[in-house]
């Protein structure tokens, strides 16, 4: 939660321009682009300096949003994105909150006397910041956030443009997977509404994210589906991976497997699944699940990785087959652990006819 003394001390940075950075987490996805670029219009509107820093590029098929072209990437050019973190006045640090999710630029972000400030829906965040903005319950997506923070924390009622509107509405779709998870409070469809009724056209913005497939992502796709999915009916779980011959097969793009680990849900009698994908220096994981597997605390459990109760992620640096051995090993333990704790149960609660 966002303390009254903090709104307080945001408005009174805010009340003079500043310098002012904006940095998402490695590997930015639609929510963390749509909260930050959303997030600076609001502050060149005030007229402070404003720069969005990504570690690193951000998928093709956001590469359309409003102001996208203006964000600094680190791995492009990374000691001017240090330099001017470390010399800003302010940091908002979006979508994120744990310095190590800022890749090349966690040294500088640790070391830095600039003001930080958290704006995150993730849970358990560290203790690197100065004013925490922190919400993972009932909560769709940091640009929900973002827009609750203008709206009712700074009272800016009148403060969203169209293009702002356009990229808050990026962040809560991707974030909930077209308002198919993640978004049982009745406040995200309220704000949702309040975005199309500004006259941003929600079909035209879902083909531009969904329906831009190049030929290869495609393929790219059923190859998964095809030869790289594996279900493992007594743990009502699937996964996927994807060996980096596979992706040099199929000409991957950064962002071309977005999205790809919730085809494992779709599988009747599924309720948690996994994608897999090799890199140079790791295993990248994305974990998925419904009902009441919670993904989070199993990610931290097994992979010391976190995030939702139903999305969560980890790194593995074991091979690709080690980390699936571990992986159906951890699902084992698991599906033990849960019949132990149901034994106890019915020992101590017996049911009676």
């Amino acid at each position: 939660m966002l303390k009254r003394q903090d709104i307080l001390r945001i408005k009174e940075l805010l009340r003079r321009p500043k310098d002012i950075v904006i940095l998402v987490h490695y590997n930015p996805d639609g929510d963390a682009l749509g909260a930050a670029l959303a997030l600076s219009m609001y502050l060149k509107q005030k007229n402070h300096h404003v720069r969005v820093i990504s570690p690193n590029a951000f998928p093709e098929f956001l590469q359309w949003m409003p102001q996208s072209e203006n964000i600094l990437l680190a791995t492009q050019k990374l000691d001017y994105c240090q330099e001017i973190i470390r010399n800003t006045d302010v940091i908002f640090c979006v979508d994120f909150n744990a310095s190590n999710r800022v890749g090349l630029l966690q040294q500088v972000l640790e070391s830095t006397k600039s003001i930080k400030i958290i704006i995150d829906h993730h849970v358990d965040p560290s203790d690197i910041f100065d004013i925490y903005y922190s919400v993972s319950e009932n909560i769709s997506s940091t640009s929900e956030l973002i827009y609750n923070f203008l709206i009712y924390k700074l009272g800016e009622k009148d403060i969203i443009t169209s293009d702002m509107a356009k990229c808050l509405y990026v962040g809560i779709i991707t974030d909930t997977g077209s308002l198919s998870y993640a978004c049982d409070n009745p406040s995200t469809y309220r704000i949702i509404g309040r975005l199309i009724a500004m006259g941003i056209d929600g079909e035209a913005i879902h083909r531009k994210i969904y329906d831009t497939y190049s030929e290869d992502r495609l393929r790219l796709l059923g190859y998964c589906l095809s030869e790289r999915l594996r279900i493992l009916h007594r743990y009502a779980t699937s996964y996927i991976y994807l060996t980096k011959e596979d992706l040099k097969k199929f000409s991957y793009k950064h962002g071309d497997t977005e999205g790809f680990v919730n085809y494992g849900l779709s599988i009747k009698n599924i309720d948690f699944t996994a994608i897999f994908i090799e890199r140079d220096d790791r295993i990248k994981i994305s974990f998925r699940s419904m009902n009441d597997f919670n993904v989070n605390e199993y990610a931290r459990k097994y992979f010391n990785g976190g995030g939702h109760k139903n999305a969560a992620g980890a790194d593995s640096f074991l091979s690709m087959d080690e980390t699936l051995s571990y992986f159906e090993k951890s699902l084992k333990e698991e599906n033990e652990r849960l019949f132990i704790h149901l034994l106890l149960i019915f020992t101590f609660f017996p049911l009676h006819g």
